[in-house]
């Protein structure tokens, strides 16, 4: 009788798995560092002790499994199982599935780490109980997902939605993938640290100056004590994230549109700038029915999207 999956949130720092019943109720966890350094193998023997560990602390063996599903970084083939490349894992055209599979005998499913966030706050977090989700997770980066009509959206190549690289702002910044104004470049943690580094490096008197080190926490938390610089910058950047909301909205008509990670932790200013936006650019009807909340899940998203995923795709068999 399979009554358990297990998920696997593979980082460049640490692997947290996790066993859980087919409700997302997990019932053991472990987390162990990835030492990525050491190479592919090492690294997959990783995962797999991390998944023999948590079925054996779980009580369960391995027929009870009913599937297995891995969040990580990108780019990578959802479909073949492949990494294709990640600075911060050790793996190159790697079948991460191929290998997991054999040894435990159940289906494996790999997806990259937005998506799985995604089917995530679908399942069980903010947007549970809708059937169209899109997710934007802001903070170091800019990354996106979408389940759509209850599945996730994967589009041709297993690579939609790269929210990320969205020209938001034609003539803005280049962004490290090498094009001009991606929402990335603009609205991202890096982005707004960036911009206070740039307004420390100019004459401007700002407020920043009293810190040693400048983060995007630094700018919204002088942003809200008033100073000019720093409203400019998270005016500015939440402008750009609110065009790209905008544009999901004009392309997806979800009903929920989640906002995770760093930036969209500093709360109201984010959610009211975006939906300020997105009243203005977005046909009445589809603003007006679309919410735009907080990702629910916190600091274990990884690993309960990784558990998600294994139930999405396993749920009719």
């Amino acid at each position: 009788m399979q009554k358990y999956v297990v998920g696997v949130d593979l980082g460049g720092t640490k692997i947290s798995t996790a066993l859980s019943d087919l409700n997302g109720e997990v019932i053991s966890q472990t987390t162990v560092p990835t030492n990525a350094n050491e190479g592919e193998i090492p690294v997959l023997n990783r995962i797999i002790e991390s998944i023999e560990k948590v079925i054996k602390d779980g009580s369960a063996n391995y027929e009870e499994i009913k599937g297995i599903g891995i969040g990580s970084p990108g780019p990578l083939d959802a479909e073949k199982g492949t990494i294709i490349y990640t600075p911060n894992l050790p793996f190159k055209d790697f079948n991460l599935v191929e290998p997991i599979n054999k040894k435990f005998g159940v289906p494996v499913f790999l997806d990259n780490d937005a998506n799985v966030a995604a089917i995530g706050e679908y399942m069980f977090g903010a947007g549970k109980g809708a059937k169209h989700v899109v997710f934007f997770t802001v903070s170091t980066g800019v990354g996106g997902g979408a389940v759509l009509n209850g599945k996730v959206y994967r589009g041709h190549t297993s690579n939609a939605l790269e929210i990320g690289h969205m020209t938001v702002a034609p003539d803005g910044p280049r962004c490290n993938c090498g094009n001009i104004g991606c929402v990335e470049a603009t609205s991202s943690g890096t982005a707004i640290a960036k911009r206070g580094q740039e307004a420390l490096n100019s004459k401007v008197e700002t407020s920043l100056r009293k810190y040693e080190t400048v983060t995007s926490y630094e700018v919204f938390t002088e942003a809200a004590a008033g100073d000019p610089v720093c409203k400019d910058i998270i005016d500015n950047a939440l402008n750009y994230l609110g065009i790209a909301v905008a544009n999901a909205v004009a392309i997806f008509d979800p009903e929920v549109i989640i906002i995770g990670g760093g930036v969209a932790a500093a709360g109201n200013i984010v959610f009211d700038t975006v939906r300020k936006v997105v009243d203005k650019r977005c046909f009445k009807s589809m603003a007006e029915s679309v919410r735009i909340v907080p990702a629910g899940l916190g600091t274990n998203a990884g690993v309960v999207g990784a558990v998600a995923l294994a139930l999405l795709e396993t749920q009719d068999k």
